[in-house]
């Protein structure tokens, strides 16, 4: 264990003028407030944080952060409190410590929603101060290189967070040599066989190839040279986990990579890159589209570095990074290596600088959007995995986004607004659909239209958590929306009914009575079934009597949390709430034996929570109902509304069996414009097959003609209409 001694010389390597008092205290009263705990290899349980913050010395950090690092697990796991320490200390260590310290005792309903608040709190306390998440992913680090002593059972576990939610933080802000190491770890654990047998076949060409690597580099250095280029060139092997990838991405052999061994050439200033890039490609010929120029656009972890592959000595595929000294420091400690925040620079100037702490205030912004735990965890994952890709604004602002995002995902990261209008779009000037794969250097302009609600289905199509989180806002607003209507329209013909007079104003003044904190909220709560119309009514007028009140239904029977609902209208009634169709994100579907099709006489029955089911009046399962009256809307179809639009019908047939059979049938529906949906086979006899077909047909009177020619087959035996 590190000694106290051990410690403030580490610092002062780098920082002369380090408290030595401050830290002389904290590892005393870390030491002191974890005493005899262990950790699962043996050691005194005050050996990790040490270690911890061994780790952030070697990245040159200050006073502050190392000692956050070892006081950072005594309020989570000791009698220390935040008080004691802003006390002891100062309330910017404090403040990083709270940050550090995991939630306790919440009552979360699993291990997926404890995570996801755990990072979300984490977020939150980084976008505050970003050395928070230094000293997270140092404790991780170290937890990740004495995983072996831990029980079997969890190893899996950490390992995958590691590799799913810790490596690509660390990549993001741009310290690249510590998620290659997470991301190793973590493959050792989660795949032990796979990260030995690369790891060995790497060793054995390592061997092999030691004497080329070393020629590539005397070459590179001799020619750089020879053009005035002073320059470092340093041979390296990709990593395990690195090669793993790459060979399950492409579906290859091991012996099929040829850029295992890359070429590090490191120069003085910007001028030198370009110059040395010259030199190379002047040499030995590039290999075509694997260029590419991070520096004049730096990817969104503030990385950047000039990218090519040659065809170089012994017709050896040659990858090259050519980037200066200042360059290289940030692509190793990315934010960690960052000047302006090291001496201590005003944090609204570091924010303007880094590109890393940017994208990660942005994804913070979705915090504020007040999705639950796992869907944050999601959204960020997502953000967190792809690469990039790099495209402008008509006006050339320019967009970052993962790769396989489509104008869908700019529209979003340009504005949410945007996004939620967006209707078409033009890749460099001309029209294409929405869901284009973009390419780097792609122009898109949106094609916006006014009152434009983003379809539910882009949730599933999109790429980035914000897009993703911002469309299934949508369909909740617009959903809640339909509820709050139909809503209105059932508390309108419950006042009526009551004799009572009806104004959002009056609800407003029971809101209290209601529990409810505005109009539109009970409406859309009598929408759903979760208040019924007549307490409404009796919240306003507290001495009316409902002796229409409905009993209890058989299916809520012993839920004491069963719902009520009132019937839309009275007997006889003609009033009725338009169908607009199923494309229009409405609480309404079609009965799931049979449908109903434009022209017939449709019921509603309300399922709550769910919304309207429609029923044609002779369908059989509304017998099922009988008892429910409060649950029967009239409801009616909308012509102008229902458009291009097929709707589900269900044929029932008996046919002789004889080759062609199911031809003719399939050719009665074709000749009448439908669609079979589904077809389903039982022989019954010899003779005879009995056939379901699910059809999609325009309306009532499309569905006579198919029947109707149907019975004149002489190879349809009958023919009838299921209608549930």
């Amino acid at each position: 264990m590190m000694r106290q001694y051990q410690l403030v010389e580490r610092v002062k390597r780098y920082n002369p003028n380090t408290d030595e008092t401050l830290l002389n205290k904290a590892y005393i009263y870390a030491l002191r407030a974890h005493g005899s705990q262990r950790r699962a290899s043996g050691d005194p349980f005050f050996a990790h944080p040490l270690e911890v913050a061994a780790i952030l010395t070697d990245l040159r950090l200050d006073d502050a952060t190392i000692i956050a690092a070892v006081l950072h697990d005594t309020i989570e796991d000791t009698e220390a409190t935040l008080e004691e320490i802003n006390q002891i200390f100062n309330p910017e260590i404090g403040a990083l410590v709270d940050g550090l310290t995991k939630i306790k005792r919440l009552d979360l309903v699993s291990k997926r929603a404890a995570q996801g608040e755990n990072f979300r709190k984490l977020l939150l306390a980084i976008s505050a101060d970003v050395r928070v998440l230094l000293v997270k992913l140092a404790d991780r680090l170290h937890n990740m290189r004495t995983l072996e002593f831990m029980p079997m059972e969890k190893r899996p576990r950490i390992s995958e967070e590691t590799l799913e939610i810790y490596a690509p933080l660390a990549g993001r802000m741009g310290m690249q040599e510590m998620r290659a190491e997470l991301e190793d770890l973590s493959f050792r654990h989660l795949r032990p066989e796979a990260y030995q047998t690369i790891t060995q076949r790497l060793n054995d060409l390592s061997e092999k190839s030691e004497k080329l690597v070393e020629e590539i580099e005397r070459i590179l250095t001799s020619l750089l040279a020879a053009k005035g280029l002073a320059a470092e060139v340093k041979g390296r092997r990709k990593r395990p986990y690195s090669i793993w990838k790459k060979m399950e991405r492409k579906s290859v052999a091991f012996e099929q990579l040829s850029d295992i061994f890359g070429f590090r050439i490191i120069v003085d200033d910007l001028d030198a890159c370009y110059r040395a890039l010259g030199v190379v490609h002047m040499t030995w010929p590039m290999v075509p589209g694997r260029y590419k120029d991070y520096i004049s656009t730096p990817k969104q972890n503030d990385y950047r570095s000039i990218h090519t592959t040659v065809v170089g000595p012994g017709k050896q595929r040659v990858e090259l990074q050519i980037r200066t000294r200042a360059m290289d420091e940030v692509a190793e400690y990315g934010i960690a290596a960052h000047a302006l925040y090291k001496e201590g620079a005003d944090i609204a100037r570091f924010v303007s600088e880094s590109r890393a702490y940017q994208w990660l205030r942005r994804t913070i912004d979705l915090l504020a959007e007040g999705d639950n735990p796992e869907e944050f965890l999601e959204h960020t994952k997502l953000e967190l995995f792809h690469d990039q890709v790099f495209c402008f604004t008509p006006k050339g602002r320019l967009i970052a986004l993962p790769r396989g995002a489509t104008p869908i995902d700019f529209a979003y990261a340009v504005h949410t607004d945007v996004g939620n209008t967006a209707v078409g779009c033009k890749i460099n000037g001309r029209m294409s659909p929405l869901l284009t794969e973009l390419a780097n250097g792609d122009e898109v302009e949106i094609v916006r239209a006014a009152n434009q609600t983003p379809p539910a289905a882009w949730e599933s199509l999109v790429a980035t958590g914000k897009a993703r989180a911002a469309i299934r806002r949508a369909t909740r607003t617009a959903v809640r929306r339909q509820y709050a209507g139909l809503g209105a329209q059932i508390l309108s013909r419950a006042f009526e009914r009551a004799g009572k007079a009806y104004s959002e104003e009056k609800i407003a003044a029971a809101l209290p009575r209601l529990a409810r904190g505005s109009t539109e909220d009970v409406m859309a709560a009598v929408g759903r079934g979760e208040i019924y119309s007549g307490d409404v009514v009796r919240a306003v007028y507290p001495d009316y009597s409902d002796d229409r009140r409905p009993s209890t239904s058989p299916r809520a029977a012993g839920d004491e949390a069963a719902v009520k609902i009132q019937p839309l209208f009275g007997p006889g009634e003609e009033q009725a709430i338009p169908i607009r169709g199923q494309g229009q994100d409405l609480p309404i579907r079609f009965a799931p034996e049979g449908g109903a099709v434009p022209g017939d006489r449709i019921v509603g029955i309300i399922d709550p929570g769910e919304g309207i089911t429609i029923y044609p009046i002779q369908a059989t399962a509304l017998a099922a109902f009988d008892n429910e009256p409060e649950r029967w809307v009239d409801v009616r179809w909308d012509s102008e509304a229902i458009g291009s639009q097929r709707f589900p019908a269900r044929l029932s047939l008996q046919s002789i069996n004889e080759p062609g059979t199911l031809a003719q049938i399939a050719q009665v529906i074709a000749d009448h414009d439908a669609n079979i949906d589904n077809i389903a086979m039982r022989r019954t006899t010899p003779d005879f097959t009995d056939l379901t077909v699910d059809l999609a047909v325009w309306d009532l009177k499309n569905l006579n003609g198919i029947i109707a020619e149907l019975r004149g087959k002489r190879v349809i035996a009958k023919v009838e209409r299921v209608t549930g």
